[in-house]
């Protein structure tokens, strides 16, 4: 990977981070790390109006966002998400120190408080000239990725009509198959095996968070294909390989939108049904798509899909995803470190190869034609789920 931005006038010395010296703070450039994500309301007041960001310019008719917002409140009206990206910001910060690295880390959302353009506001106020963006997703896609670099515009855009110093952003590679990400799933789905008994054979099944299928058409360049699901296909078939586990399944969640719109399918709880019809009734599902227990992850696998296990007599585990775990951590600074010594991305070869991009400078596209086409309605809690729950609005640090 070619490096980005950062160079010339607004370089980073790559030899002077090898040799331990402070980057962060040399001469007029101060750097700083923004972990950048979607958002969630933090009290029932929130809600509505988070919602209200999340479908604005999408027609969505008010009724249908009544009912997601008593979904919301039946939730206590508060989404895990921020608390915790919270959560991943302290460990970053504290595996910044112990390497010994002056870099302040900064939050940012695209729906909700902290918003982006608050952010980049408080870097400037500070003093920061140079911003590394870790965007908690790990997948290429316009949900997942592209939609990431907008924010990143719309934030320096902000800064412009504000008459403010202009920062430069780049933002930080997808990670689907690093080992800061395979390693702890790993562990994470051998601890969820753990809990059954020697004579059981669960069937292991990772979800995905469900796209439009025109979306994942148009993920990444043309010639990728389609980028996102199969970057998720290519991490489920290296774990599983880790794992000596030859049949698995990967299925997907959380679709919402028109019924009339073609999604990724099957559906979590339809395919556990199939499961059940065919005598299967353990299972292991690691919600891979995502890297935090945020709410569609609790209410779609912890609530509905075990409403409905436990009406067919299954038993499920479900593994925990992987944003708090310490190689998590440590993966988000490695890949500054990579970025800046310009080194090769660090992947793990499985059995499937795809490609791998996502690093951008100021909110462009990280390839020419990435991402560009078919922009989907990618279902912002704006309709209603196949399985009678209204859809809620995405809470998508990690699934695209």
């Amino acid at each position: 990977m070619a490096s980005l931005g950062f160079t010339d006038e607004n370089s980073l010395s790559a030899s002077s981070a090898r040799r331990g010296t402070n980057t962060e703070s040399s001469g007029d450039k101060k750097c700083a790390l923004m972990i950048l994500s979607f958002g969630g309301p933090e009290h029932h007041d929130h809600v509505r109006p988070f919602l209200e960001n999340v479908t604005r310019g999408r027609g969505i008719p008010p009724e249908r966002l009544d009912e997601v917002e008593v979904h919301y409140h039946h939730l206590g009206g508060v989404s895990p998400l921020n608390a915790l990206n919270r959560e991943i910001i302290n460990n970053v910060e504290e595996e910044l120190s112990a390497r010994g690295r002056d870099l302040p880390v900064y939050f940012g959302n695209r729906n909700w408080h902290p918003f982006i353009e608050e952010t980049v506001e408080e870097m400037v106020g500070d003093g920061i000239t140079h911003v590394y963006v870790f965007a908690t997703s790990a997948w290429g896609g316009s949900s997942g990725c592209r939609q990431y670099d907008e924010d990143i515009e719309r934030a320096l855009n902000h800064l412009e009509r504000k008459d403010l110093p202009r920062l430069t952003m780049v933002k930080l590679r997808q990670f689907f198959d690093h080992p800061g990400f395979i390693n702890p799933s790993v562990e994470s789905v051998k601890r969820a095996f753990s809990q059954f008994s020697r004579e059981d054979t669960p069937r292991l099944v990772f979800t995905g968070h469900s796209i439009p299928t025109a979306a994942d058409e148009h993920s990444g360049v043309p010639a990728d294909g389609t980028l996102y699901s199969n970057q998720i296909r290519a991490t489920c078939a290296i774990i599983a390989e880790r794992l000596g586990i030859p049949n698995y399944d990967l299925v997907w969640q959380s679709r919402s939108g028109s019924p009339h719109t073609p999604w990724l399918e099957p559906d979590i709880v339809d395919h556990a049904r199939d499961l059940h019809e065919r005598g299967i009734n353990d299972l292991v599902v690691y919600p891979v798509g995502f890297i935090s227990d945020h709410t569609e992850v609790v209410w779609d696998l912890d609530n509905e899909l075990k409403v409905a296990a436990d009406e067919w007599g299954m038993t499920i585990v479900r593994a925990a995803t992987v944003g708090p775990t310490p190689d998590f951590t440590a993966m988000i600074v490695d890949l500054i470190e990579e970025y800046e010594a310009g080194k090769a991305p660090l992947r793990i070869k499985g059995p499937i190869t795809v490609a791998l991009r996502g690093c951008s400078l100021n909110g462009a596209p990280c390839a020419e034609g990435c991402c560009v086409s078919a922009r989907p309605m990618h279902g912002n809690g704006h309709g209603s789920s196949k399985h009678g729950h209204t859809a809620h609005a995405h809470e998508a640090e990690g699934h695209r």
